[in-house]
C-alpha cells in the first residue's frame, strides 16, 4: 500500500493539471503574503497616526491646562482687588454718610437750607453707576490677560 501512494505522488508531479494547481497555489500563497505584509503596513501606519494624535492632544491637553491655570490665577487676582475695592468703598460710602450728617447737623444750626442728596448703596445695585453723567472711558488692553 506504501509503495501505490509514492506511485500516485510521483505521478502527480509529471501531470500537468497538477502542476498547474501547484503553480496557482505558489501565486495565491504570494498574493498572501503581500496582502499581508500590507496589512501589517496598514496596521503600522495606522498606529504610528494614533501615537501622533495622541501627542498632539497632549500638548492641547497640556496648553489648555496653562490657560485654565493662568486665568485662575487672574480670577483670584481680580476677586482679591474688587473685595479691596468693596472695602474701599463701604468706607468711602460711611465717610459720606458721616459728613451728610455733620453738614445736616450743621445747617439746622445755621438755620440755612442745607440740601443733602440721597446715598444710594452702592452694593444694593452695583450696575447703576453713582455718578450717571461721567461717561465710563474703555481701552482695549483692559480685557487682555
Amino acid at each position: 500500500m506504501g509503495s501505490v501512494q509514492r506511485q500516485t505522488s510521483s505521478g502527480s508531479d509529471s501531470d500537468p493539471r497538477y502542476a498547474q494547481i501547484d503553480e496557482r497555489k505558489r501565486k495565491r500563497m504570494i498574493s498572501n503574503r503581500e496582502s499581508a505584509r500590507r496589512s501589517r503596513m496598514r496596521k503600522q501606519k495606522q498606529m504610528e497616526d494614533l501615537v501622533n494624535e495622541i501627542s498632539q492632544l497632549e500638548n492641547a491637553n497640556a496648553m489648555i491646562r496653562q490657560n485654565i491655570a493662568a486665568s485662575s490665577q487672574r480670577y483670584v487676582e481680580l476677586e482679591s482687588a474688587n473685595n479691596v475695592v468693596r472695602a474701599q468703598t463701604m468706607e468711602l460710602t460711611d465717610h459720606l454718610r458721616s459728613l451728610n450728617s455733620v453738614l445736616q447737623i450743621w445747617g439746622e444750626i445755621s438755620g440755612l437750607n442745607v440740601e443733602i442728596p440721597e446715598m444710594p448703596d452702592p452694593l444694593m445695585k452695583p450696575w447703576q453707576l453713582p455718578c450717571p453723567g461721567q461717561p465710563i472711558t474703555a481701552s482695549a488692553d483692559m480685557f487682555e490677560m
